[in-house]
């Protein structure tokens, strides 16, 4: 008998730790972010509803952050301007939102210097729960989980994104 409530004393606990767990999605119902702003050199970024700032967030760059990103490998965070094509909630980086780079002149740019331009730039939290100090992605833009579940819950694929130097 002992055993038995045990077991279910180990079961409720674990289901009670499951449920102090944040979930990953949550809902938003204020104003549509219409544009988010990155200012590489400030690590900053801005959630906009039409030029208004709604959030804004520090940052974390590529592990090369100065200049844009012209080929595969290069370690730097594109600039220009861009959407957010879709969204994955099944990251390696927790909660992830893609950025359309790279654009067909960011392509025709490579292919001219005998190289490739890269791709899969995202938005993106860590896989942990505390941001670094430091630049270190393949040229994503990195926030906190808790941030980026924020996030996530606020922009919608198609809304553009303008990287700034």
């Amino acid at each position: 008998m002992a055993f038995i409530a045990r077991i279910f004393l180990v079961m409720a606990l674990a289901v009670g730790l499951a449920s102090c767990a944040p979930n990953k999605f949550q809902k938003y119902d204020g104003p549509a972010v219409t544009q988010v702003q990155v200012y590489k050199a400030d690590r900053r970024m801005y959630l906009l509803h039409n030029g208004e700032v709604l959030e804004s967030y520090d940052i974390e760059l590529g592990g090369n952050p100065i200049g844009p990103k012209q080929f595969e490998g290069d370690m730097k965070t594109p600039e220009g301007t861009y959407h957010i094509s879709h969204r994955n909630p099944n990251s390696r980086y927790y909660l992830s939102l893609g950025v359309s780079y790279p654009s067909a002149e960011d392509i025709a740019f490579a292919e001219a210097n005998g190289k490739r331009a890269g791709g899969d730039i995202m938005i993106h939290g860590t896989n942990r729960d505390k941001r670094r100090a430091e630049d270190w992605t393949a040229g994503c833009i990195a926030v906190s989980n808790k941030e980026m579940r924020e996030i996530y819950a606020m922009v919608k694929p198609g809304t553009p994104i303008v990287i700034f130097p």
